[in-house]
């Protein structure tokens, strides 16, 4: 039988490979003790397989509270483990049960993080992956390869009236805006109902297109309740919207992936709550994971973080992101990396150097929102911040050629 796979960094006070022995019999057939029907037949068809070990460094303290060693050591070591898929099928949250689930209570580990998984060739045949993807997005906007999509977040986060998000969206749409999204804190607050709110915007966005021929897309937070997504969903459809946000840790696997399966919408997945998930190094679970997850469920543009963003997150982790979006999975799709976080004009040159690519979605709140030229600047400073950056100009050369990405640098470049 076809068989899923899974690398974990783990820490552990016991021998590496009892530690991974229980770790398999633990999300498969075992327990702590052995049981009447858990039969050599049994094993053979549904146990978990060590299949590998890469022995790394001993510490003398350990990453997370666990089994205090006898010892006064913690060995740390790479284990890739595999599943049959008879355990679960195409089931995406049996499968993360298995897979991460109560892995992170065993006592036998003082530090375990979920790096990578793989899944067969058939799952190819059960999920489709993203409606849109890279290229579907592209045509949404009107924008050719060769650059980013340029979006920005509806700031201040919350509290405008839908009255003065639209005339905000209008000024950014006739600025030449490729993307507005809501933040994740909007929903459908007490003076911006999300119906209201909607036919506002979308009336600002259908005008400026049947006028220009380019429809700017909006991502509205539609995160809620299961079947007050799909009403949200159905509103922005109504309306001519193109997109749809989702606070997919929020939401969950399984509602995520059924709005997904509705593919009439291209779907932003907005990671927030990712630190929590994330940055411990020997806690929780890695990118590469997480994005094939979500990818499996169906989104078509997932957030990264930013070079020299203003979170925690290291450049080098996210060009590892951007990567891992960007690479091929199940019959060649891709999912859009969304860069975000405190970025500006002045991150696209080391962005550009570090990646290598355009296929983007280069978001900036505050660095348009807050130029001083007001947010149409802000909107020109960006786009000429990415045409410097792929025709090799520095921040410097780029500031002395563009007025608009000029006054970025006297503004943020501090």
């Amino acid at each position: 039988m076809e068989r899923i796979s899974a690398t974990y960094y783990i820490e552990t006070p016991f021998e590496v490979e009892s530690a991974a022995a229980v770790l398999a019999g633990e999300q498969s057939s075992g327990t702590f003790v052995a049981v009447p029907g858990e039969t050599a037949e049994l094993k053979q068809r549904f146990a978990a397989r060590v299949e590998s070990i890469e022995k790394l460094e001993t510490v003398s303290q350990p990453a997370i509270p666990g089994a205090v060693s006898s010892h006064g050591k913690y060995h740390r070591a790479m284990i890739s483990v595999s599943w049959s898929i008879e355990n679960f099928g195409y089931n995406l949250p049996t499968m993360i049960s298995t897979l991460q689930g109560n892995l992170y209570e065993i006592t036998q580990f003082t530090g375990l993080k979920l790096m990578d998984l793989e899944v067969p060739a058939s799952f190819a045949q059960h999920f489709a992956g993203p409606a849109f993807g890279i290229k579907g997005c592209r045509e949404l906007t009107g924008v050719e390869a060769g650059r980013p999509l340029i979006g920005t977040i509806i700031k201040p986060s919350i509290g405008m009236r839908p009255e003065e998000t639209a005339a905000l969206v209008k000024t950014l749409v006739e600025a030449g805006i490729d993307f507005i999204k809501d933040d994740e804190l909007m929903g459908s607050a007490a003076n911006s109902p999300f119906d209201k709110r909607v036919e506002a915007i979308m009336r600002v966005i259908n005008a400026h297109a049947d006028k220009s021929g380019k429809k700017v897309m909006y991502a509205f937070n539609i995160s809620d309740e299961m079947d007050r997504m799909h009403e949200h969903y159905d509103t922005v459809v109504k309306h001519g919207g193109t997109c749809a946000m989702m606070s997919i840790n929020s939401v969950g696997m399984a509602g995520v992936k059924r709005i997904c399966d509705r593919r009439e919408l291209a779907i932003h997945a907005h990671r927030n709550g990712w630190g929590m998930l994330n940055r411990h190094p020997l806690l929780g679970i890695d990118f590469r994971a997480y994005q094939k997850l979500w990818r499996l469920a169906g989104v078509d543009q997932l957030h990264v973080n930013g070079i020299q963003n203003k979170f925690w997150e290291s450049d080098d982790s996210v060009v590892r992101s951007i990567a891992g979006c960007l690479t091929p999975m199940l019959g060649g799709y891709q999912v859009l990396p969304v860069v975000s976080s405190g970025q500006w004009g002045g991150q696209a040159p080391e962005t550009y150097r570090r990646t290598e690519t355009t296929d983007l979605l280069y978001m900036a709140g505050g660095g348009i929102m807050a130029h001083p030229a007001g947010p149409a600047g802000g909107v020109k400073a960006l786009q000429q911040a990415w045409r410097a950056a792929v025709d090799g100009l520095s921040v410097e050369e780029a500031a002395k050629k563009y007025e608009e990405f000029g006054l970025s640098v006297q503004k943020f470049g501090k």
